[in-house]
Order: C-alpha cells, then structure tokens, then sequence
C-alpha cells in the first residue's frame, strides 16, 4: 500500500490549500523563537506536499523573508500566493513546561485583515480542497470559486471562534469534512463530551469529523461510526507548533493522491496525519518537515502500524 502510494506520480493542482502564511514568535521552556515561517496553510502545505503538490493561496507582506519564499517555493505551487504592502500576519504563542498547553500572547492580522483571496485558473479545476484555519467567512466564499470540488476540509481555531462563530459554523455548511481539536470543539458547539461535540457538528451538515488530541492522537467520526487512532509515541518534543496543521495537510494530501474519499481510505488519511504530525514536533517551526525523505515516512507508518498491531 504504502509502495504504491508513493510511486504515484504527482499532479499539480489536483490540491488546493487556502489558508495563512505567518512569521511566528514561539516561546517554548528551552528556546524563543521570533518571526519564523509558520502559518496553518504553510504547515499544511508542506506536509501534503509529500503526497501531492499543492496550490497555495495566502498573502504575506512585503517583509516576508526571501529565504521563505525559497524554502514554500520547493514544495507548493506558489501562483496563488499574493505579496502586499504591508506586515505580514504575525502570531505569537508560549507553551508550559509539558509543551501541551499553548497560550497564545498576541495574533496580528495586518495584511491578512484586509486580503480579499481569490482563486487562480490554474487551480480552479483541483478536485480536492483544504480551507486551513482563517477568516471563516473568506473560507465559505473561496470554496465557491473552484468549479468542481470532490472533497473538502476545513480547520479553525479559538480566535475565530469566539469572535466569528456563527461565521464558522455556517462555512462548515460548505465543506465535507472538519478537522478541529479537542479544546476548539468544545468551545464551538457548548459540549465537554467529544462524541457531543462531533454529533452537533454532523448536525450542522458536515460528513466527517476529525478531532485531534494532541500527543494522544485523534478521533474520525462518520455517521454512527467513530475511528480512534493513536498519537505516534515520541521521546523528543521540541515545538508543537504546526502539528495539528501537518496533520490536517497529510489526510487532505493523502486522500488527494488516492483520489477515494470513502471511510476505509479516510482512516488511513488519519494515520498519516498522526505520522505526518509527530515529524512536526520533533523540530523547530518547519525545519522536520523540510528536511524529510519519503522513506523516513515510510519506515514510521510501518513502526505505526507494529504499534497498533497485537
């Protein structure tokens, strides 16, 4: 399976990730981290990338970093991505000693505020669409520009939330699966248990839901049917910034390179993006994921799946 995944050749725009492109502060007990490359789209992108290269829509500002466009210009297609006069989209975050619980100090829109993102020709076509966490209401009006959509995603995160949630819920309408943690599902539908939590979303008109748990993996639901899957057990965590986006990135990557959408091959997506995640905290920003080789993710699906097995 694995084998004839990766032999498949890549098609370029068959993805589409929308989503934003950030310089990030990340304060973590062991390092500080001041305007590195971060971003839901980006870390999204770069981990579909491994299974089918992306078109990428964001909007950076004109401080963005040559060295940042070079390193997004090797994985994703970069026609989508549009340079404004301005600061780019800043977010700055701490985690506790346990690196599990994150609190975000400060999110600067700047140019994002203002983007008014449309799709390119060139990705108008893609089958396979994933509206990373961003404005809710320009994720539920872009989704309408592609022509022809076979399967769509959407994440978001507590500041939509709590300032746009009727706005959040409404683009949910729109698209066929949610990926979302636990605390932000919570938040969102007013409900401490998760099965709660997933039921009042599939009310709301999505088929599938992922709700990510951080180091303890995740949970698929669908209909009656819910699929647990375990976080790959790691001994070094550096930074978790990024993991629950690398994950949302590989499902979406990994089901576009299939090009099923049924329940079996979307729980495979989600053991891929419990792999892709663990790569993502083993390092700094994106630094694991650029530096991965297809057979690294090999070898760690086949430990996952030993893992699993008994």
């Amino acid at each position: 399976m694995i084998r004839d995944l990766y032999a498949n050749p890549i098609q370029t725009n068959v993805l589409t990730i929308f989503g934003s492109t950030a310089l990030d502060t990340i304060r973590t007990p062991k390092k500080v981290l001041k305007d590195v490359l971060g971003g839901a789209a980006t870390f999204a992108a770069i981990s579909a990338s491994f299974f089918e290269k992306p078109g990428l829509i964001a909007v950076v500002g004109n401080d963005f970093p040559e060295k940042y466009h070079s390193i997004l210009r090797k994985f994703v297609n970069l026609d989508g991505l549009t340079v404004l006069e301005g600061k780019t989209f800043r977010y700055d975050g701490s985690y506790d000693k346990t690196l599990s619980i994150r609190k975000t100090l400060k999110t600067e829109l700047n140019v994002l505020g203002d983007f008014n993102p449309s799709v390119p020709d060139e990705y108008k076509k893609s089958d396979f669409v994933y509206l990373a966490n961003n404005d809710p209401e320009q994720n539920a009006k872009i989704i309408k520009e592609f022509d022809n959509v076979k399967f769509s995603m959407c994440d978001t995160i507590e500041f939509w939330i709590r300032t746009k949630r009727s706005a959040v819920i409404k683009m949910m309408k729109s698209v066929d699966s949610v990926v979302i943690n636990d605390e932000e599902a919570r938040l969102l539908t007013k409900e401490e248990n998760l099965i709660k939590c997933a039921k009042k979303m599939m009310g709301w008109g999505v088929r599938f839901v992922v709700i990510k748990k951080g180091e303890h993996g995740s949970l698929l639901f669908h209909e009656d049917e819910i699929f647990p899957s375990v976080g790959f057990s790691l001994e070094k965590v550096l930074d978790p910034t990024g993991a629950g986006d690398s994950f949302a990135g590989a499902m979406i990557g990994y089901l576009a390179a299939k090009k099923r959408t049924n329940f079996s091959e979307i729980k495979k997506a989600v053991v891929h993006g419990n792999v892709m995640g663990s790569f993502a905290v083993e390092e700094y920003g994106v630094k694991a994921l650029t530096r991965l080789k297809q057979s690294d993710i090999t070898k760690r699906l086949r430990q996952y799946q030993k893992m699993v097995t008994f």
